[in-house]
């Protein structure tokens, strides 16, 4: 028999968001993580904001919003939330209720630079890592690191030189035969975005640079820096993160022999490792991965013209081809920020903006490992 149309739709429906989300829906394992890691952050939170005056919009919502943007591919803020307004899975992440209305993009825009100044998405990022779960799957002693170009949010026809009075932008699209430089030339649009390019023959677009501490056991990002792109940055932002690994490691350290009895033994230590590309090939580096306390397992740059700063008695042990073969995990981070994260380009204009968006999509990428692993591991 063929069903009909009812003339008239019902005026009112008992229904909770949480029942129109599947039972199996992946996000459901993941929301528990999210909620311990906000726990832990509560105090942070509190302080951002000052008892008097109307009540916000709650900081809770805002970083759940930048996750469910980096897991669900959603390309901008304004875009979220015009689906926040009828996608009841996003509604239920952000525990919302069906009569709540929906906030406007402008509150991102409003409560960005709170957000900056309490440092929230780097100690979101470090809440993500203190989990136990994930304090379970990485490693302590192994890493990898790398960098990657990530697009501005500005044409290269902003790119104009220095001083130069205010206008219009159409006319300078032709730019050929015109030397430009960093040094001379600056984007109107992101006057801290550089021009550059990752190799000969390729393309110069104006670009911030982002990079990643690995582990090497479980793939998790153990850290993450956004900068300026310059020849330089990607070893410069490495010995960076290698030294705050190396303090957390010590913190750690510490922690666990004040745990233990004054006369039990010393703990011995362990060989701290860091896998890298042949990018990374260079004497300054490697000096200083050495005198930080880093054994470099450095992928050795075989061009004629120049000498590997890594010779024979590192490449000959056991552990570099281990950490060569590790350090490949990498690409994945890479892959995933830029494919579902949409880090390839960013939306925000400035280094530290853009920072805090990726240190949120670099979180989002972590919990969905975490899950994955400690289900794999159940």
């Amino acid at each position: 028999m063929r069903g009909k149309v009812p003339p008239q739709p019902s005026i009112w429906a008992m229904a909770s968001v949480d029942s129109m989300v599947p039972a199996d829906h992946p996000v459901r394992r993941l929301r528990p993580l999210v909620q311990r890691v906000l726990a832990d952050l509560n105090a942070d939170l509190d302080a951002l904001y000052g008892p008097m005056g109307r009540p916000s919009i709650p900081p809770e919502r805002l970083l759940k919003s930048m996750l469910l943007m980096a897991l669900f591919s959603v390309r901008s803020e304004r875009q979220f939330c015009e689906q926040l307004g009828y996608n009841m899975l996003f509604r239920w992440f952000l525990d919302l209720d069906l009569g709540e209305p929906v906030f406007d993009a402008s509150t991102f825009s409003k409560n960005r630079q709170r957000l900056l100044d309490g440092d929230v998405g780097r100690k979101f990022f470090e809440a993500v890592l203190g989990l136990s779960e994930a304090r379970s799957l990485m490693s302590s002693d192994h890493f990898s690191v790398d960098g990657t170009l990530i697009d501005a949010a500005a044409s290269t026809k902003s790119f104009r030189p220095k001083g130069e009075k205010e206008g219009d932008s159409n006319g300078f699209a032709d730019f050929k035969g015109t030397k430009r430089t960093n040094e001379t030339h600056e984007s109107r649009t992101d006057a801290e975005a550089r021009l550059y390019r990752k190799g000969r023959g390729r393309e110069a677009k104006l670009s911030f640079m982002a990079h990643v501490l690995m582990e090497n056991r479980s793939g998790l990002v153990a850290d993450f820096e956004l900068t300026s792109a310059t020849g330089t940055a990607e070893r410069e932002a490495a010995i960076r993160m290698l030294n705050r690994e190396r303090e957390r490691r010590r913190k750690r350290n510490g922690r666990k022999r004040q745990n233990k009895s004054a006369k039990g033994p010393k703990e011995r230590g362990r060989r701290l490792t860091v896998a890298a590309d042949k990018a990374y090939d260079t004497r300054d580096f490697v000096r200083a991965c050495r005198e930080a306390g880093w054994t470099p397992h450095v992928a050795q740059n075989q061009n004629a013209r120049r000498r590997s700063a890594i010779d024979g008695r590192t490449t000959a042990q056991p552990g570099y081809a281990a950490s060569t073969k590790a350090r490949m995990l990498i690409e994945k981070v890479f892959g995933w920020s830029k494919t579902i994260g949409g880090f390839r380009r960013t939306r925000l204009k400035g280094t530290d903006r853009t920072c805090v968006a990726g240190f949120m999509v670099m979180s989002a990428f972590n919990l969905t490992r975490i899950e994955k692993l400690t289900r794999i591991a159940a």
